[in-house]
């Protein structure tokens, strides 16, 4: 037993204190990204999420630049950006895409601009790949705790809202005709997967947080309808994605280029995108000739 971790565990894995934290913060990140995601495929709102993990790299660009953890400029410009959409028409499908494109548009040009800034004027030479690509093993203790707040009131704003927002995700229209604030429900939703990207981004960095959000949720929702085992399912499978991804990047130092080792994010990425088509080998098989 010994010698099979051994083989799988590099030396000093548990003992590395960048590790529990990285054990720690992905767990909660990949339970929230779960439970959001679910509602976002059924809402068709990846584009939004999309658009909205994008725009972190702002706000993870300007924190780098003002001194502050990058948590915080991905929840500012996060939420700002589900406000922004929200008042032009999100919630309106036919306004959707031309919100998301014109916010979009707009964040990356400041995005490119304060990318620039920070190689210039910060003393911060990874900056634009900690932000882009995220780097969970720098993540520091003190980040936990507003990790853990943060993931809590994500999840409590879905569980506000859960059975109204179950209904108006699968029938705006009934739930509309039956008098619920449709529009108010959306909005809380966007501040939940505002918060939710937020999280994921901190962990793979804003340009793949999407894939956090939507894979486990997108291959959660292949394997069942039921949303609540859905909700589980995809919380499964990004903890399972994060822990492994970081096993594997942990390993990866003793493998070329020695000594440098592979990001995390790209085993996460690769990891969300095989459970998606495995979870689609049951309706393959099911399908006649």
């Amino acid at each position: 037993m010994n010698g099979l971790l051994g083989a799988i565990f590099a030396r000093g894995f548990f003992a590395d204190g960048g590790v529990q934290v990285a054990l720690a913060v992905s767990a909660a990140v990949s339970i929230v990204s779960g439970a959001v995601g679910v509602f976002t495929v059924m809402r068709g709102q990846a584009f939004a999420g999309h658009a909205i993990a994008d725009l972190g790299a702002t706000g993870g660009a300007a924190a780098f630049l003002v001194g502050v953890g990058p948590l915080w400029g991905f929840v500012a410009i996060g939420v700002a950006a589900a406000g922004i959409m929200e008042l032009i028409g999100i919630q309106r499908p036919q306004g959707r895409d031309l919100a998301t494109g014109i916010v979009l548009g707009a964040g990356l040009g400041v995005a490119a601009l304060l990318l620039y800034l920070d190689t210039i004027y910060a003393s911060t030479s990874g900056a634009t790949v900690t932000i882009l690509f995220g780097s969970v093993f720098a993540i520091g203790s003190s980040t936990i705790p507003v990790v853990v707040v943060l993931s809590v009131l994500a999840i409590g704003l879905l569980g506000v809202i859960y059975r109204p927002l179950l209904l108006s995700s699968v029938s705006p229209e009934i739930a509309a005709a039956r008098g619920l604030p449709v529009r108010a429900i959306g909005a809380v939703f966007l501040l939940a997967l505002a918060i939710a990207v937020s999280l994921a981004a901190v962990t793979i960095g804003a340009i793949l947080s999407t894939a956090l959000l939507v894979g486990p949720a997108a291959a959660a929702l292949r394997m069942t309808r039921r949303p609540g085992m859905a909700i589980a399912a995809a919380g499964a499978i990004g903890v399972g994605a994060t822990w492994v991804g970081i096993v594997l990047a942990y390993d990866s130092y003793d493998w070329p280029p020695a000594g440098h080792g592979w990001p995390v994010s790209f085993f996460v990425v690769v990891l969300v995108f095989a459970f998606y088509l495995l979870a689609g080998v049951p309706d393959r098989l099911r399908r006649p000739g």
